[in-house]
């Protein structure tokens, strides 16, 4: 980064500091290439904790880069949209913080709250709710092998469609939210297992 007039940044945080820098930049180009990659870095990061999240992100990258890449936007346009989401990726690391959950919980919370319309009839409490409780029963019962062995990972789906009804999650919506949590699961089953 220092070889474009950056500091070496602290890209786990993106901070404001930083995001004016690069704002800042005379050759925008390079800028935007910087924080482009920031991003990616960032957003494979999260990947690794919160699948759902990281998969907004990367959208919101593709599709500003795509519009760049067909003249929808300049340079300085496209710049302040990845700043935009530099710090929108910042607020919703905080979100769970605020909230009074865990890495893990919000990451659940997220899986189970990305249907609009599971928002809306369920509320932020309940979801806040099933998610602590998801972390909960999934932690205690995932194995090793779990991810490989067809009866483990049936006993976990029937553990998730228990709680997501005893809440009165959406039916219409459950199987989506049973195969994002599952998904979710996966990425955190290392972690937990070890």
């Amino acid at each position: 980064m220092r070889a474009v007039g950056i500091e070496t940044p602290d890209i786990s945080i993106l901070s404001d500091e930083f995001l004016a820098e690069v704002r800042e930049m005379k050759t925008k180009n390079l800028a935007l290439e910087a924080l482009h990659k920031l991003i990616n870095g960032e957003i494979r990061s999260q990947g690794k904790r919160n699948i759902v999240q990281s998969k907004s992100f990367s959208e919101r990258v593709e599709s500003a880069i795509a519009r760049y890449h067909t003249n929808a936007l300049t340079t300085v346009q496209v710049l302040e949209e990845l700043i935009q989401l530099a710090q929108d990726m910042r607020a919703s690391r905080l979100r769970g913080q605020e909230q009074g959950l865990s890495n893990d919980e919000i990451a659940f919370y997220d899986a189970l709250a990305d249907n609009q319309s599971a928002r809306d009839i369920m509320g932020e409490p309940q979801l806040r709710l099933i998610a602590y409780e998801l972390v909960t029963s999934l932690r205690s019962n995932i194995t090793i092998d779990w991810m490989h062995r067809e009866p483990a990972r049936a006993r976990l789906r029937v553990l998730v469609k228990k709680i997501l009804r005893k809440y009165g999650y959406p039916p219409d919506l459950q199987d989506y939210a049973v195969q994002t949590v599952l998904q979710q699961a996966e990425t955190l089953s290392n972690e937990w297992a070890g």
